[in-house]
């Protein structure tokens, strides 16, 4: 009833892991979830995510029995559910974290890869594998897009993939030229 998507389908660009990993750091209530996704310092230019798809998302998670949460009373709030990581959810996050083929897409790149960095530096978890398969990642699809081309005459399709090629190219060096940035070593 809940099914969590494929890790590397498009489908896949679901905030779940992320919350895992929030939820590592320490238990919270969705309220506060919700200014990590909003906030510009954290996750606020990497997702767009509504109230209703946060608390949507945490429903699934705790029928999968990845989180749990109990209700808490406040003197100046109304009852909040404090959340908190179950190991199962914990086996999960971890597999997210170590995922030796990420996706190569941009759309993956430019949430799942920068969320799975994010998560990785509150968590002070090893940063550099994370960044290396994504790097395989785009090299073993560069690769692939440069035998499709090849195989190609000048048509609108050797165009859209010789655009793929410099998006992908582009991606590389970026990637590279990030890590020797302090901000991902802090």
């Amino acid at each position: 009833m809940y099914p969590i998507p494929k890790k590397n389908s498009m489908a896949s660009l679901l905030p779940e892991y992320v919350i895992l990993g929030l939820l590592e750091v320490r238990p919270c209530h969705g309220y506060h979830l919700l200014e990590y996704f909003r906030a510009p310092q954290h996750l606020g230019y990497v997702w767009k995510i509504s109230t209703s798809q946060l608390y949507a998302t945490l429903k699934r998670l705790e029928h999968l029995l990845w989180i749990d949460g109990r209700e808490e009373d406040s003197v100046d709030a109304p009852i909040r559910t404090v959340y908190w990581l179950t190991e199962k959810g914990r086996i999960h996050l971890f597999e997210w974290l170590n995922m030796s083929m990420p996706s190569a897409s941009t759309r993956h790149i430019r949430t799942e890869f920068l969320s799975r960095i994010y998560i990785a530096r509150l968590l002070k978890y090893p940063i550099q594998p994370i960044i290396d398969a994504q790097i395989n990642a785009c090299i073993h699809q560069l690769n692939i897009l440069r035998e499709e081309r090849n195989q190609l005459d000048d048509s609108l399709g050797y165009l859209a993939i010789d655009l793929r090629i410099a998006e992908m190219n582009a991606i590389l060096t970026w990637i590279q030229a990030t890590l020797g940035k302090k901000l991902l070593y802090e």
